[in-house]
């Protein structure tokens, strides 16, 4: 009985231990990055999955050498990384970044990115064969 309980309530700490960090990015390696940056976009409500995208791909502009980038990006959760976007807009837009003249500020960029997206998504047209007969999937399967 006294090793069940030693047992459980090692097993109940390691899994707390776990679910602690699912905020924040694992910077150990490139791959993990990618999947924790994944993960956690996914798991963001819809306005923020664009400054997040925006915040990282900056901060990975900004940092070209892989070491120093996954120690920058390591533990860093949505809101800490966004706080980094938003410092390199304005030391780009102050340095004359051509990039971010036409944007008087970070939501107003922000913004403007994400109407794009919405536009892209707009633009899928669908494909003529579902237009001849929708009820059809055949030509689906022959690139299987």
């Amino acid at each position: 009985m006294k090793r069940s309980s030693v047992a459980l309530i090692t097993v109940t700490c390691a899994l707390l231990l776990g679910c602690n960090n699912a905020q924040q990015i694992n910077g150990s390696s490139l791959k993990t990055v990618n999947r924790s940056v994944t993960h956690i976009k996914e798991r963001l409500p819809l306005d923020q999955r664009i400054e997040y995208e925006v915040a990282f791909w900056s901060l990975r502009d900004e940092v070209r050498n892989n070491k120093e980038f996954l120690d920058a990006i390591n533990g860093k959760t949505p809101g800490q990384l966004i706080d980094i976007g938003k410092e390199l807009f304005l030391k780009r837009k102050a340095a004359g970044n051509k990039e971010y003249e036409q944007f008087s500020n970070w939501d107003q960029m922000i913004a403007q990115y994400t109407q794009e997206r919405i536009d892209q998504n707009r633009k899928k047209s669908p494909d003529d064969r579902d237009k001849k007969n929708p009820h059809s999937v055949t030509y689906r399967m022959s690139g299987m």
